[in-house]
This record gives C-alpha cells, structure tokens and sequence, in this order.
C-alpha cells in the first residue's frame, strides 16, 4: 500500500510541475510534506537520508558566489569582449557559449558552469536582442553532455568513480570521451538546425556592440580583485579535487563564506543572500522528498533487481539494458538515487561469471549522465538554468523543453549504444 501512495503522489506532483500552473517549488514540497503526512517516512529520514545537503549547499555556494561577482560588472565585460570577438553573429556565439559551457562542465562540475555562464548568456541576448530560448536550451545539453566526459563533471561519474577504484579521472576521459565529442558535435547541428532562422543578425545592434567599451562596466573597486581572486581559487580548488580529496562542497562553502566576510562592507550580507535562487533551492529539496519517497518504498531498488533478473547475467544485453534504462529514467526521476541503486547490483553481476564490468559501468554513465537532458528536471543543472532564467523574466516552459529534450535523449542514446556495441561488446564476443 505504501508502494501506491508513493507512487501517486510522485506522478501527481510531477503533473502540475509539468503543468506549471502553481509554482513547482511549492508542489515539490508540498509532495514531500504529503510523504511525510502519510508515513511513508520520517523527517529525520528525509533530513539525513534522502535530501542531498552537500548539492544545495554545493548550489547555494556558488549562487552567493556568483551574486556578489555579477555587482562588480565582470560578467557583462566578458559578455561584450566575446561578443564582439564573434561580431555579434548569432551562430558562432551560440556555438561558442556550448564550447565554453562544455569544457567548463568537464573541469569542473556542470551545475557550477552553468551558474557561471547563465549570466553572460542572458547579459548577451539581451544586448544583442536575440532570443533567450536556444541559448539556455544549448547551455543545458551542453554542459549535460561535456559532464559525462570526466570523472567530476556529473554527480554518477563521481559515484561510480568512488565504488570502482580502478576507474581513475583519466579513465573517464579516454573510454567517455570519444562519444561525448560525437555527441556535442550532432547536439550542435541539431540546434543550428532548428534555430537557424530565428538566429538573425540585428545590425543595428551590432553596430552598438561594436562601439561599446566592455572596461566601462567593470566597476574597479577592491570587491572585483576580490571576487575574482576568490572565484579563481575556488575554481583551482575543484580542478585539485582528485589530489587533495577536498569535497567540492566544502571548497565552495569556503569560498562563499571568505568572499562574504571580504565583501561584508561593500555588497552587504543581507542583500547578497536577498538574491540568491531560494526558489530553485527549495525545488530541489522538495523533488529530493519525493524520489526518497520512492526509494524508501523499493521502487528503485526493485527496478535494479528487475535488470538482473531479466538480463540473466548476459553482458551485451544487460550493458545495452542499462544504458537505456538508465537514460529514460533519469529523464523523470534524479539519476542519483537510480545509480546508487545500480552500483551493488552492477558488483553483482560478477557473481553471474563476468570477470569485466567496465562495459556495464561506462553504459551506466552514459546513461544517467545523457538521460538529464530529457525533461526540465532530469539534471541539477536543467533545474539550476531554468531558476536563473526565471529569475531575470526569461522562463523555460516544460512542455517546450520536453520537445527537443526527448528527441536529443533518444538520440542521444542510439549513438551511445552504437559506442558500447562496437567499442566493448564486439571484443567481447570475439573474445578479445
């Protein structure tokens, strides 16, 4: 019976986020809170098990961060250099901003990027009046795809990287990489496709992009030395993540908080925490309720057990199993409890005789990783873009997301299964 009622509420919560006719922070929480009221778990079990502290304060950070270096003018000084580095031409911008956000997802963490590079997008559609959509939607399966080509660019690479110790960062680079390159490449076209019509160039503003002074927008006082100083070396401490061990929360709490007691005079606490995305933050506690709700009840771990079962232990069949499975429900639940879920039983398929998981893990990674890009919600960093949009009256409406989202995540998926067949299953059975 606990099953059902969890169900239910997860599937009623999820239509009205996608129906966006209340704000998706109050359903969420109201879903979690239903949990709760039902008993289908405790608030200790909620607080200590299901919501993830270390990714909103891992969100928060960075949004404390980039708030106080968005007063100091950098943001719209990079905006209008790159910017008249491209002309002003909408595509190369557009393909531009997808690099940058991809490598920038790759290095460091793609809910980090883009809590980096949002800003400048929105500070540069706004000048050059062009529309908002296919820049945000191109920053998300951006940095979705150049996350899954690194061991920390995405939450399940970092899990998987920690329960298999021989898959090191360089592992991730040279078995992942190659197909995440394909994929950016066919994302790219795709929405140059798409959007090419609407991608005019507006001379006039062109024209005034041309004359403008990008240094006259930074505001010169020590708050910008010390934001970009602080932000550095927060960035440094994430690309040392593998040599020191330091959580990446713990980094970014660091930073925030030393940026905070150095700007303390200039930017003001107060008004620095008034802008930071609560809405999106409590989004995220309240969506962490309700997959805890369907973790508690066994939802997830019966969906692993039912791949292991179905699969009876073949390799080809179980690596292609799980890449799709893993794709399509990440798309609708978060990838992190479903890989949590799968990692013992990924270890338990060497009980069926498999002397080489690796094809099994990298089909998990590609599928939890690319399967984000399918729904608003499927990735840390859709929800994030979408709460920073809204934020500055650019707001990302589900259902329209849901249209390219899904055809990109199919695809998406054929090309990656492509990958595992020829690059891992072919060997296999010739029995290389």
């Amino acid at each position: 019976m606990s099953a059902v009622v969890a169900i239910a509420i997860f599937i009623i919560s999820y239509f009205f986020i996608m129906t966006e006719k209340i704000n998706r922070a109050l359903v969420a929480l109201s879903g979690g809170v239903l949990l709760l009221l039902t008993g289908i778990y405790q608030w200790e079990d909620a607080y200590t098990h299901y919501i993830d502290w270390n990714t909103i304060a891992l969100l928060f950070s960075m949004m404390v961060l980039v708030s106080i270096t968005k007063k100091t003018g950098l943001f719209e000084f990079i905006a209008i250099t790159f910017a008249q580095r491209v002309h002003g031409d909408p595509i190369p911008l557009l393909v531009g901003c997808s690099i940058l956000t991809a490598l920038g997802s790759a290095l460091l963490d793609n809910v980090t990027t883009v809590l980096l590079f949002v800003p400048i997008v929105l500070t540069l559609t706004r000048l050059l009046q062009l529309p908002a959509f296919p820049y945000l939607l191109t920053i998300i399966f951006s940095a979705n795809i150049g996350g899954t080509a690194t061991l920390i660019g995405d939450p399940p690479n970092i899990m998987i990287g920690q329960a298999v110790e021989h898959l090191t960062f360089l592992s991730f680079i040279v078995h992942l990489g190659p197909v995440v390159v394909l994929l950016f490449a066919v994302m790219m076209f795709s929405i140059i496709l798409l959007f090419r019509n609407k991608l005019q160039k507006n001379e006039d503003r062109i024209d005034q992009l041309m004359e403008l002074d990008g240094t006259t927008y930074l505001k010169k006082t020590p708050m910008l030395y010390q934001s970009v100083t602080v932000l550095l070396l927060t960035i440094t401490g994430f690309l040392l993540h593998p040599v020191f061990h330091i959580e990446l929360t713990t980094v970014a709490v660091a930073g925030a908080l030393l940026l905070l007691l150095l700007t303390d005079q200039e930017a003001g606490t107060e008004k620095v925490f008034q802008e930071v995305e609560w809405i999106t933050l409590f989004f995220f506690i309240g969506l962490f309720m309700l997959v805890g709700g369907l973790e508690k009840v066994g939802v997830i771990d019966e969906l692993a057990r039912g791949i292991m079962m179905l699969t009876e232990g073949d390799l080809p069949f179980t690596a292609l199993l799980i890449l799709w499975t893993a794709g399509l429900f990440s798309g609708i639940i978060d990838n992190i409890p479903f890989v949590a879920a799968m990692i013992p039983v990924v270890k338990e398929f060497q009980s069926y005789g498999m002397a080489n998981l690796d094809p099994l893990w990298w089909s998990l990674a590609l599928g939890a990783c690319l399967g984000g890009n399918g729904t608003l919600i499927g990735a840390s960093a859709n929800v994030v873009v979408a709460g920073l949009a809204e934020g500055n009256g650019q707001r990302i409406p589900f259902i329209r997301f849901l249209c390219y989202g899904i055809p990109l995540v199919i695809l998406s998926l054929i090309v990656s299964t492509v990958y595992i067949y020829f690059r891992y299953l072919v060997p296999f059975q010739q029995g290389l």
